[in-house]
């Protein structure tokens, strides 16, 4: 039996490198996102290189219709879809008091509500065949006091981690996969400036995915590539919180707030 894989943000970055790794161990896909020309160039790379059954679906999943009828396809009984990925996502390059509340809204909607609603719609399919799973996309922003952003992933995470206990006596999997720094399109799309970081701190996307699989494979309620990020999980769990929030409040203002004045 053929696994069918709904992926967002599938045209690019991580949602790509998950596009790959499940077309590598024979899934058929259906690919979301807005740009219809990039999603069509997934599929046909994906078809030639294992003979993927692709099938594209263009969405904005911050439009009502858009997001129906994902939400509908996932709900479709005769074309089961047995996976969910929840990728889609996107930052802001300021904190939360410098950007137009228009922006944060979208921004939230796009991390917690459309994930919510999307999971909602597969769920009952998944219990009724006992079997399947849903993987989240999170950030290792989520774990501590980084803004918006990272309050968003932070739910992304405990709602993981909840419907995991939920589903588990049906028999389906659910994963929080929480990357660093990774190469794709993310920070340039938000406008952050991460010239400063090293190359020592960047994920590949096909490692994110490798280890992703993996650990799903093995039933871990979280996915957290390199020994790097672990062990900022590690910390970020044992660090007093005050302390935490005074240290990443400094790196949060805006250049013409900071005290110095650089």
């Amino acid at each position: 039996m053929t696994t069918t894989v709904l992926i967002t943000g599938a045209s690019a970055g991580l949602g790509a490198a998950f596009a790959r790794g499940f077309a590598a161990k024979g899934c058929d896909l259906v690919l979301v996102a807005r740009d219809k020309d990039r999603l069509e160039a997934v599929a046909a790379g994906l078809a030639r290189e294992f003979g993927t059954v692709c099938e594209v679906l263009p969405a904005d999943l911050l439009d009502e219709g858009g997001l129906g009828a994902v939400a509908e396809r996932l709900a479709d009984r005769a074309r089961p879809v047995d996976m969910l990925v929840n990728n889609a996502g996107f930052g802001l390059p300021a904190p939360f008091p410098y950007n137009p509340v228009e922006d944060e809204e979208r921004m939230l909607d796009l991390l917690v509500k459309v994930p919510l609603r999307l999971t909602h719609a597969v769920l009952p399919g998944l219990r009724e065949r006992r079997r399947g799973a849903v993987l989240n996309v999170s950030s290792v922003a989520g774990l501590l006091p980084t803004g918006t952003y990272g309050a968003a992933k932070a739910w992304i995470t405990a709602f993981s981690e909840s419907l995991r206990v939920d589903m588990e006596p049906y028999g389906v999997r659910v994963l929080a996969v929480v990357p660093g720094f990774t190469r794709t399109e993310f920070q340039e799309r938000a406008g952050m400036d991460v010239s400063a970081l090293r190359d020592a701190v960047w994920l590949e996307p096909g490692d994110v995915v490798a280890r992703a699989l993996k650990d799903l494979a093995r039933r871990r309620p979280v996915s957290i590539t390199g020994r790097r990020y672990q062990a900022y999980a590690l910390a970020a769990r044992h660090l007093p919180r005050g302390f935490v929030a005074r240290k990443m409040a400094r790196t949060r203002r805006a250049p013409a707030d900071r005290p110095d004045g650089s």
